[in-house]
């Protein structure tokens, strides 16, 4: 159960990754929920992680590498 409930969530990252390259859909209420749902855990990691000049967001990666990790060791 616990790990059906990640891999969900690893799956709605991966949505709002996809989403994010589509500006059209940006005002979408589907997209807005994802958005927000994938907050949740990206905002802190986006705090904590240093400001570097690449332009694309990484905090994703970082949150699906520990969820991967909590799902191993679940």
């Amino acid at each position: 159960m616990i790990r059906t409930l990640i891999d969900i969530y690893i799956l709605i990252l991966i949505i709002d990754v996809i989403l994010s390259y589509l500006p059209q859909y940006k005002s979408h209420p589907f997209s807005v929920r994802i958005k927000q749902v994938s907050d949740f855990s990206c905002g802190p990691v986006r705090r904590l992680l240093p400001k570097m000049d690449i332009p694309f967001d990484i905090s994703p990666m970082v949150v699906i590498f520990c969820l991967k990790i909590l799902e191993v060791l679940w």
